[in-house]
């Protein structure tokens, strides 16, 4: 078994955003720390009966790497909608046009709304933090590439994404994720200033997060068999850090 910690492996550090103005911000919430957003920062709406925000105003380099396309709107999970809210660079409002408190956010986020949870908000943060592109497993980034992967395998697309066309179906499909259940979470990609979502290639590797004790061997099989060749990493997070490991097979001689 290999362990890797990258870069400490602590995934509460500190994102700041660069300051814009001294005025105060709607996420400026209780004993929260006051956060200033970006000039011209982007916005979006919470959809409840999504569970994921869809973005009305997107400015900036980072959506090039950030969200899901469906029906020509922009759609982000929770996991991107809290770590955009933390470093400034997006408003959230509800149905009502008032701005969600980060600390709501937050609940949303340790309630396991759209399939979330708090490690794998952690694990997101850490890597994001890092420079890599993440997507949720089995959710293709945009139509475009869910058709263009579906030409070459009938029924299934490239990379593990499952036909998840409509927002709708990808609303039922973390909908009913246990939060705490083993299995594949995000695609991570390596750092590209050339990313495409239209052709986004193979993830560097895919990541499952092991809340509990370890995976079993059947799991580790189950899992690699999904990947299709691709690198599979498994993921604990405890107390704030962030610890990745992947298991090899190793032969051992047969003794006399």
């Amino acid at each position: 078994m290999e362990i890797e910690d990258w870069a400490g492996g602590s995934s509460d550090s500190e994102v700041s955003s660069p300051d814009s103005d001294n005025e105060d911000h709607c996420y400026a919430y209780g004993d929260l720390p006051k956060l200033q957003f970006r000039k011209g920062g982007s916005e979006a709406h919470w959809r409840e009966e999504l569970g994921m925000a869809e973005v009305v105003s997107n400015k900036g380099r980072m959506w090039i790497t950030t969200g899901i396309v469906r029906g020509g709107k922009l759609y982000i999970f929770l996991e991107d909608t809290l770590f955009l809210a933390e470093i400034g660079a997006l408003q959230l409002f509800d149905d009502d046009e008032k701005c969600i408190p980060l600390e709501d956010i937050y609940k949303k986020v340790a309630g396991g709304v759209g399939g979330s949870s708090w490690e794998s908000f952690e694990v997101y943060r850490h890597l994001k933090s890092l420079g890599y592109i993440i997507k949720r497993h089995g959710v293709c980034w945009s139509m475009k590439q869910l058709k263009s992967a579906s030409a070459s395998v009938e029924g299934e697309s490239e990379n593990g994404c499952e036909e998840t066309a409509s927002i709708t179906e990808i609303t039922k499909l973390f909908g009913s994720m246990q939060i705490n259940e083993v299995g594949p979470v995000f695609d991570v990609y390596p750092p590209n200033s050339k990313f495409r979502k239209s052709s986004p290639g193979e993830p560097m590797f895919i990541l499952c997060i092991s809340s509990g004790g370890p995976p079993t061997k059947k799991q580790i099989e189950d899992f690699e068999g999904q990947c299709e060749g691709i690198p599979l990493k498994f993921c604990h997070v405890e107390h704030g850090r962030v610890s990745f490991f992947s298991f090899n097979d190793v032969e051992l001689p047969v003794l006399p």
